[in-house]
């Protein structure tokens, strides 16, 4: 979710983490088997760091120092 409105704050469910504090009280997510696997097995790299661009691809570094100049070109529209 891009912004934060205050009706997301009035939602009256044990699920709204905006309104109430620590975890939910059940599952929030269910990852599919292949998130599980590539969790077990990860890809051999040296990629630490990324992020998610508004189209839903990702950008990936390998240093700190680099994920902040790459986020900052994103956000300067420099980075497609």
């Amino acid at each position: 979710k891009e912004n934060l409105l205050y009706k997301d704050l009035e939602v009256q469910s044990p699920y709204n983490t905006y309104k109430n504090p620590g975890l939910p009280p059940g599952p929030i997510a269910s990852p599919g088997l292949k998130s599980i696997e590539a969790a077990l097995y990860p890809a051999d790299t040296d990629y630490l760091y990324f992020f998610a661009k508004k189209d839903g691809t990702h950008v990936f570094s390998k240093t700190f120092k680099e994920h902040i100049q790459l986020q900052n070109k994103y956000k300067s529209g420099l980075l497609e």
